[in-house]
């Protein structure tokens, strides 16, 4: 009698087990289950960049696509306009850009976290006007400074295309609402000069400098649209 109730305590003791082991293991899956949908926001810091800097000013919209654990599709387009000043030109460049290209997330999340830390590349095109608004000659000399031009000469149908390493982070602060950071390393494959002056400033690749490289940053707010957990 004893041994047969001691048998039904340690059976009923096991289902007890084994129904916990069950519950915590569907839990625990439920816990590691992470969106996958689609994600856009926005560059905060050129408007900023706007307000503080009279002659910046843009606009840049960001996307990306999660298609398995660590790879997303990602894409930026917006409008730009700088006005850059030298020692003897003033020019202003205006125009829109389109950047796609791939980030891996080498981040490895804990529970139900899905922040990342990620690499990427780009393949960025713009279609942008410049216009050389003021100049003067450089006479070589301190003492003869020639009178400023101020005519406008304006290009337009300008193009560049390049391509950018990334190296970014992105943070889940509430539920599918991301901050992000990234810089980016930009390198020239070709860009239309306009005739006798050189382009200082493309719309999506910043300052051009004489190794045809460039950097840029950006600050980003962003929301996914969850289609599926996986």
């Amino acid at each position: 009698m004893k041994q047969a109730l001691m048998l039904k305590y340690i059976i009923s003791f096991l289902v007890l087990i084994v129904s916990f082991s069950g519950f915590s293991q569907v839990k625990d899956s439920v816990s590691h289950t992470s969106p996958y949908g689609l994600r856009l926001g926005v560059d905060i810091s050129k408007p900023i960049m706007g307000m503080i800097d009279s002659n910046s000013s843009g606009i840049e919209f960001v996307a990306d696509y999660r298609i398995s654990k660590n790879w997303y599709i990602a894409a930026e387009l917006g409008n730009q306009k700088e006005r850059t000043v030298e020692d003897y030109t003033t020019s202003t460049s205006k125009g829109n850009f389109i950047k796609l290209g791939l980030n891996y997330n080498a981040y490895k999340n804990w529970l139900d976290m899905n922040n990342e830390i990620y690499v990427g590349f780009r393949y960025g095109t713009s279609i942008f006007d410049q216009t050389l608004d003021s100049y003067r000659i450089n006479t070589g000399s301190d003492y003869f400074v020639s009178n400023t031009t101020v005519t406008s000469i304006a290009t337009t149908d300008l193009n560049a295309h390049w391509t950018e390493f990334v190296l970014g982070i992105k943070v889940e602060t509430f539920k599918n609402l991301y901050l992000g950071f990234s810089f980016n390393y930009k390198i020239m494959l070709s860009l239309k000069q306009p005739n006798n002056f050189k382009t200082l400033y493309v719309p999506g690749f910043n300052r051009v400098f004489d190794t045809e490289t460039g950097f840029g940053f950006n600050y980003t707010i962003s929301y996914t649209i969850p289609f599926v957990n996986k």
